[in-house]
């Protein structure tokens, strides 16, 4: 009877120890909609060269790291610029088809905003600040506002 007893008690944790990772890899928390089946049209390097700046993505892993912000640890990505070494950092992505509406904070955490990125039918991508704080960044010492919509290649 012992026996049998410390069979089933055996038998019942390797099968509970084998349904573990699975339950694990399944109940983790996203917050992504409507993810395109390819999981690349929001992942990579897009560049706007009018006013040098480029984003740095990847909106289903969320694994970039900031480079000299390591604080924040892995985000869905970031913004940056050729000529100020300040960050615009994605914290939060919802996707829906070819459109990602993000919530950007600077690297301070002192200014946010909402915006979307768009992939347009041509391959290009269009952010377009929707709400809150402006995109500001520093150029020959100087603040400049970016534009409320731009294109990315």
């Amino acid at each position: 009877m012992k026996t049998k007893l410390i069979i089933f008690i055996f038998a019942a944790f390797v099968l509970t120890s084998m349904a573990l990772p699975s339950m694990a890899a399944t109940t983790r928390p996203t917050c992504q909609e409507g993810v395109p089946a390819d999981t690349t049209t929001f992942k990579g390097h897009i560049e706007n060269q009018e006013y040098q700046i480029w984003l740095d993505i990847n909106f289903y892993k969320q694994d970039i790291i900031v480079p000299g912000q390591e604080v924040f640890g892995k985000v869905a990505g970031y913004l940056g610029a050729k000529r100020d070494t300040r960050k615009w950092i994605i914290s939060d992505v919802t996707i829906k088809g070819n459109t990602a509406t993000l919530t950007i904070i600077n690297d301070y955490g002192s200014e946010d905003l909402v915006a979307t990125l768009t992939r347009n039918a041509d391959g290009t991508y269009t952010l377009k600040q929707v709400e809150g704080s402006t995109i500001r960044i520093v150029v020959n010492n100087k603040w400049v506002k970016l534009p409320k919509t731009m294109l990315f290649k």
